[in-house]
């Protein structure tokens, strides 16, 4: 089985992963949380319970505490990402003549993004206190089933305005809580939606930069190489012309690696922070993810 099929197999069960997980969410006595809670109790009569208990504290303590572990993992990311960009797609980009701007655009990019994430992860997102509860609580109006007047957040002692939400990791509630991102290790709310909007927007831009400007490179080289009149041997050590089923065949395995760098710089706009981009975002016309 040749690479494109396994490809086009890989393509369907990724999509069709991904429409299950839509139909399914949302709903409490789904398919899919049956069978996960079921495969969860036949697991923990196999795990020994010593291990449950060290698995539940280690995954307590990386989502449910405020830890600088996604950080720094990001950060590692990006930097691998771009020094694997510098390194095998900038330095021949430059040889081959690309123009300067577009090879610098993704660093560009960089940097904008690394600002946004700066600001989105130390901005105060509109945490709740006694001295502003007062005037949050005149933003919005109670709708009397998910809000209702007079509530008082019983960790905080402060009553909760319309739309606000008590953070167990930061400890605080956050007006217009959207959710805590541990990518950026902050709530995001009120105060800075529109800049986590901005990183989420800028992640993606980044990717699509890395990604194009490696594609220009590939199709130079191909180009250059007049590949189209070459000939490759096969498993079986027969020599065959190169066609476009091959010519696609070898520059997706090429490309994949690019695009696939790209990807993983824009990892943290994957699962909850995409959902949180279409909530941010709105009427923005963004997608949504589970």
């Amino acid at each position: 089985m040749d690479f494109l099929t396994l490809f086009l197999i890989y393509l369907c069960f990724v999509l069709a992963t991904a429409a299950l997980l839509c139909l399914c969410s949302g709903r409490k006595e789904s398919f899919l949380t049956r069978s996960v809670s079921r495969a969860s109790q036949v697991l923990s009569l196999v795990i020994p319970s010593q291990l449950q208990r060290v698995t539940h504290r280690a995954l307590h303590r990386l989502f449910h505490t405020r830890s600088c572990l996604f950080v720094v993992l990001h950060v590692a990311l990006q930097a691998a990402v771009f020094g694997e960009y510098t390194w095998e797609v900038f330095v021949y980009c430059r040889e081959l003549q690309f123009h300067l701007l577009a090879l610098l655009l993704p660093y560009l990019l960089l940097a904008g993004n690394l600002g946004c994430f700066m600001l989105c992860s130390r901005a105060n997102p509109g945490t709740v206190t006694k001295s502003n509860a007062a005037s949050l609580v005149e933003v919005y109006a109670y709708d009397g089933v998910l809000f209702q007047r007079g509530l008082v957040c019983p960790t905080c002692s402060v009553e909760k305005p319309a739309r606000s939400k008590h953070c167990s990791v930061c400890r605080t509630c956050v007006h217009r809580f959207d959710h805590h991102c541990v990518w950026v290790n902050n709530c995001i709310g009120a105060s800075n939606a529109g800049v986590f909007l901005l990183y989420l927007l800028s992640l993606t831009a980044t990717a699509a930069a890395l990604a194009a400007v490696t594609a220009a490179l590939l199709i130079q080289v191909l180009l250059l190489s007049n590949i189209m009149h070459g000939s490759y041997l096969d498993a079986q050590g027969q020599e065959h012309p190169v066609e476009i089923a091959f010519l696609v065949q070898v520059s997706w395995e090429m490309f994949s690696r690019a695009l696939l760098a790209g990807m993983l710089s824009c990892s943290p706009s994957v699962g909850r922070d995409c959902r949180a981009l279409g909530h941010t975002a709105g009427f923005w016309l963004f997608y949504t993810c589970n």
